[in-house]
């Protein structure tokens, strides 16, 4: 049987009182879990699950026929990975423990409390989810698996730190929990978001929201809604972005510039999986995964007192860190490729060739931009050159110095350094950077010479004087 992911499958309840069946199943799923099963015959639950996978059982001990205490070690030696939760009148305290020895994840007595059956299913269902995703890895990390690769289509890259962020991702693309992906501007994190979606098991919609900005009462009207007469405008009632991301994911980007009022909203959402519509004293159900993503240091932020601790512990469940376009060179030629026949076919013209010394070129320069500052270069230089045959080194070379890019261009993790008492002149240091400059460019005087940030007549002069001083 082809596994399942944990959103899918139901929560499967097994009583012979069909009043604590159709009571526990409303309770479930006025808590927001749906696709609950209910069998009032035990007989009946073992040919269901040889066909259907489940994520839970709530299982009855007294039963006739076939009754729970027999059911519960055969439910947990044929399914190891499914919580099985024992839910019963007997109070002794020897059921209890025997129960538990048989490998029983809970042990509820009834009446059981609302708030405590539905903590415990949603605990066994956090569990079952776990399971699920550590045996993805361990999957992804023997073969170098990876089962939906046209998720990932629009995230071009042949990058290796990149295929292992697809594996996660795939892993823990159906957990339920938040997401937080992070990233320097232009890698790509809303494709990322976008990507987790399509590999979920959520039918529902894609829904976005750029936060920055936001002050509280514009956040909790976009995300809440608000009930008609609200506030001053409210002439009608309207749904917020958690209603009509429902079944689906919402996506919160730039999350670290959140207000502090707004963080602890979005804390109660993600904790109790409710929200108060503006002018509302009703809570509504959010039936909705919630993705975010930043480029600043959250955790540093946590620490400075600008980000609350108990959210970002909360949207930071699963982590995703998207590396700059510098850490993964590699992609430059594939992308660059990409998005020059992404612009042909836009611009209606044939893809130019691609120059050795254009790889060269990009291949030395630092992208504070990533992925978005690549893409867009190559869509102006085409624009300024609709017959060009070949993307224009020339073109690309006024685009980086327009950057005011520092002197230093140094890969991440690459520095110079000197020794103590062997500090050099300044005519020194700058053939040694004219050195460098040419070993980068392969030889090529121009392309080194748009690293120097200097012309290439200045570069020529300055060889010059060079060799004549070793000539000396």
């Amino acid at each position: 049987m082809t596994p399942q992911k944990s959103a899918s499958l139901p929560v499967v309840l097994v009583d012979d009182e069909n009043t604590v069946l159709l009571s526990s199943k409303m309770i479930l799923a006025s808590a927001g879990i749906r696709g609950v099963q209910t069998f009032d015959d035990s007989r009946n639950l073992m040919p269901y699950l040889e066909s259907q996978e489940a994520a839970v059982v709530v299982l009855d001990l007294f039963m006739p026929y076939l009754p729970g205490t027999k059911l519960l070690p055969e439910l947990v030696r044929t399914y190891p990975d499914m919580p099985v939760i024992v839910m019963t009148a007997s109070q002794e305290v020897e059921s209890a423990v025997h129960c538990m020895k048989e490998g029983a994840f809970d042990y509820l007595v009834k009446p059981v409390e609302e708030s405590r059956f539905v903590s415990s299913v949603k605990r066994a269902l956090e569990l079952r989810a776990l399971r699920q995703q550590v045996d993805a890895l361990k999957r992804y990390l023997i073969t170098d698996h990876l089962e939906n690769d046209e998720a990932f289509s629009r995230l071009v890259t042949v990058s290796r730190k990149m295929r292992t962020l697809f594996q996660y991702a795939e892993a823990v693309s159906d957990s339920g929990e938040p997401v937080l992906i992070s990233g320097e501007t232009g890698t790509g994190k809303e494709l990322f978001a976008a990507a987790l979606h399509e590999l979920s098991s959520r039918r529902g919609p894609f829904v976005t929201l750029n936060v920055a900005g936001l002050d509280d009462a514009l956040f909790s009207d976009t995300l809440f809604g608000h009930k008609k007469g609200a506030f001053s405008g409210a002439d009608s009632a309207r749904d917020g972005l958690v209603a009509q991301a429902a079944g689906g994911t919402l996506f919160l980007d730039e999350i670290g510039d959140l207000k502090p009022a707004s963080q602890v909203k979005l804390l109660r959402l993600l904790q109790e999986q409710e929200y108060h519509p503006l002018g509302s004293d009703i809570a509504k159900i959010s039936d909705v995964r919630v993705l975010c993503a930043t480029n600043r240091d959250l955790h540093a932020r946590m620490t400075k007192g600008k980000f609350r601790p108990d959210l970002y512990f909360r949207l930071s469940v699963h982590q995703i860190e998207i590396p700059p376009l510098r850490e993964r060179r590699e992609d430059i030629p594939v992308l660059l490729a990409h998005f020059a026949a992404e612009a042909g076919e836009t611009m209606q013209r044939k893809v130019p060739n691609v120059p050795a010394e254009l790889i060269t070129l990009l291949d030395n320069y630092y992208f504070p931009g990533n992925v978005r500052e690549l893409r867009a270069m190559v869509y102006d230089v085409m624009a300024q050159h609709p017959s060009g045959r070949v993307l224009s080194v020339k073109s690309f070379r006024k685009l980086i110095k327009m950057q005011k890019i520092p002197e230093q261009q140094q890969r991440a993790g690459e520095t110079v350094s000197v020794e103590e008492g062997q500090f050099p002149t300044l005519k020194e240091a700058e053939q040694m950077h004219i050195r460098e400059a040419l070993r980068r460019s392969g030889g090529n005087q121009g392309t080194a010479a748009t690293l120097l940030g200097i012309s290439r007549p200045a570069l020529n002069r300055r060889l010059a004087n060079l060799k004549e001083s070793e000539s000396k």
